[in-house]
């Protein structure tokens, strides 16, 4: 009898340890604090994965403890890591085309940048995506401001001289045409660069302001506002292959949760801009607004600079360029 009960006892433990195996694990990788939006994108997508209860979990490593900010998508290309909250313009260096998902005065605002998601320009990305055997599985972008150490920062003329941190290589390349001398980090460097006096001036997104808590070395800030010059596609990406290797009701439940926190992201991503202002306000910084004729002269600055580099360096380029901009 006994042996029947250890028998009967091994083959459940057995069993309870196939179930287990059986349960996926994907890991998740980003660059920001628990605070940020895109973090909670990505617990978004983790939380209704698990209440699908599908055997699938997504273990999320935020603020760069898994990956370096800028070497994320090589590792998700080749299914080293299994997703990422990722600005694409970082992986400019893969893919030249992803740069114009970072370009100045590309869009208008939210909605627009929401029509860009679900336009033939988008479709077009995300078969070159494909190709690194990656795929989007949440669409987001979010505006962003300048901030200055010493001074405000609305007109091209105000940058000129200062050493700035650009968030991709079409506004470095703007910025540098403006005068400015261009420093390259990613946006969780930039408080230290700041305090340290590398620093003069940034421009990054709204939400990263804050969640960097760049309020505390600043003296002036440009948030976006009815006018906002900088916006950037930041998606939560997944290895295609990865996605592929998963059972129907895993993928369904992924395609889910992305839904959800992809409306999340949008609505979200509209309060960042004046929430952002308040934390800087509340602050004690001054807050700058950019006018319609500063718009004006930073997208004609664009367009003989950061516009022309990427036609000319991009096969494909004018054709991209000519889908983001027929989008109205």
């Amino acid at each position: 009898m006994k042996s029947i009960f250890k028998t009967a006892v091994a083959a459940l433990a057995l069993t309870s340890v196939a179930a287990v195996a059986n349960a996926t694990e994907l890991r998740l990788s980003h660059q920001w604090s628990t605070k940020d939006i895109r973090h909670q994108v990505a617990q978004i997508v983790a939380d209704e994965v698990a209440a699908a209860n599908v055997d699938l979990d997504i273990k999320i490593f935020g603020s760069k403890s898994l990956f370096k900010p800028r070497e994320q998508y090589k590792p998700l290309s080749r299914g080293q890591l299994d997703m990422t909250v990722l600005p694409l313009s970082y992986a400019g260096g893969q893919q030249p085309a992803y740069n114009l998902t970072l370009m100045p005065g590309l869009v208008k605002n939210h909605d627009h940048a929401a029509r860009l998601s679900n336009s033939p320009f988008m479709e077009a990305l995300e078969a070159k995506m494909a190709e690194d055997d990656v795929m989007v599985l949440v669409h987001g972008y979010l505006a962003g401001g300048f901030a200055g150490k010493d001074k405000c920062i609305t007109n091209p003329s105000d940058i000129e001289g200062l050493q700035t941190r650009a968030a991709g290589k079409s506004f470095e390349q703007m910025l540098a045409g403006a005068g400015a001398s261009i420093a390259s980090m990613a946006s969780s460097e930039i408080y230290n660069a700041m305090q340290t006096g590398v620093l003069q001036a940034a421009n990054t997104s709204s939400s990263s302001f804050v969640s960097y808590r760049i309020y505390e070395q600043v003296s002036c800030y440009t948030p976006a506002g009815d006018v906002a010059l900088w916006f950037m596609y930041q998606p939560l990406l997944m290895n295609k292959r990865t996605f592929d290797g998963l059972n129907e009701a895993q993928q369904n439940a992924l395609l889910a949760a992305a839904a959800k926190a992809e409306a999340y992201y949008l609505e979200e991503a509209k309060k960042q801009d004046a929430a952002s202002a308040k934390v800087f306000a509340d602050a004690g910084v001054e807050i700058a607004e950019m006018t319609g004729e500063d718009f004006e002269a930073w997208r004609t600055l664009a367009m003989e600079t950061s516009y022309a580099k990427f036609v000319e360096e991009v096969s494909d380029g004018q054709a991209l360029l000519d889908m983001a901009l027929a989008v109205e």
